[in-house]
């Protein structure tokens, strides 16, 4: 049988507290995004915090590059399933710039804290936007950036909320930096920096900070103990599964079609393999006192 992490379950309005208090015990908590319900359980069988990727969500639910096309009301019911069947591990949930309009940020921000989210990724970008490990990024200004920014942080109640800036000039990164850290925002992430500025950006703030990986991205590839060096609480690795996906996908696809016929092996996974992890997230969602 299937074995996962046993935490216990929580309410759901205490999910961003559970998830300071993971940070001030550990010192450093890794997030793992995924794409879809079934990446998230695989997941959560090694990790107990999960990543909603705007970059994988694209991918998943429209096949479509992470440039603006991701809908709040998508999103909302995708971290809804998650929660449904694992009831007590930290889901962060990328919102991009909470999509446009401050109202709208607002609203989703509070959907997404009822519907047992423990954080949020709210970043600075101008639309069209585009993966924050790409080039042509731009920014908004500052004060439409800290209206929006502020206005989320008043409506939320415990959530975790993450303040992105996508700023590429030094001097603008460290200005954000620094504003971000006047708000009650509980961490300050800069997107898509190399590694070595991590340490300054540390001695600018008191915050803690997220670092975000992406294989083939502009962020080199940072080990635990790295990360804890430079100071990083919330370690962010995006895309490992629809990566994994994507290879594994291709490579049976290609032997299916070289050999004509399935070739009994599925990369070591079988029926009753896959029927073990659903049949663990049923229980879950139908045991006493679930959330």
């Amino acid at each position: 049988m299937i074995t996962t992490l046993q935490v216990e379950p929580p309410s759901r309005q205490a999910a961003g507290n559970r998830l300071r208090t993971a940070i001030a015990r550990e010192g450093l908590v890794p997030l793992v995004g995924v794409y879809d319900v079934f990446s998230a359980t695989l997941a959560a069988e090694h990790f107990e915090g999960l990543f909603v990727s705007g970059f994988g969500f694209g991918a998943s639910h429209y096949g479509l590059p992470d440039i603006g096309f991701n809908s709040w009301s998508d999103i909302v019911a995708f971290v809804h399933r998650i929660r449904t069947v694992l009831p007590a591990h930290h889901i962060v949930v990328d919102i991009d710039d909470g999509f446009a309009d401050v109202a709208v940020a607002c609203h989703v921000v509070s959907l997404l804290e009822a519907a047992g989210a423990s954080g949020i990724i709210l970043e600075d970008q101008a639309r069209p936007r585009r993966c924050g490990h790409l080039g042509g990024k731009r920014i908004l200004g500052l004060v439409e950036v800290l209206e929006k920014l502020n206005r989320v942080l008043q409506t939320r109640c415990s959530l975790f909320v993450v303040a992105r800036t996508d700023a590429s000039d030094r001097q603008e990164i460290f200005e954000r930096v620094a504003a971000y850290s006047e708000t009650a925002a509980a961490a300050i992430l800069v997107d898509g920096i190399d590694g070595n500025l991590l340490s300054e950006i540390r001695s600018v703030t008191d915050k803690p900070l997220a670092f975000n990986q992406i294989a083939g991205g502009a962020s080199p590839a940072l080990s635990f103990t790295e990360l804890r060096g430079a100071g990083v609480s919330l370690a962010i690795y995006s895309t490992p599964c629809l990566f994994a996906a994507q290879g594994a996908i291709t490579d049976s696809l290609q032997a299916l079609k070289a050999q004509s016929g399935l070739d009994g092996n599925s990369r070591g996974v079988c029926l009753r393999d896959c029927q073990n992890v659903l049949e663990a997230n049923l229980l879950r969602r139908d045991s006493p006192g679930h959330p």
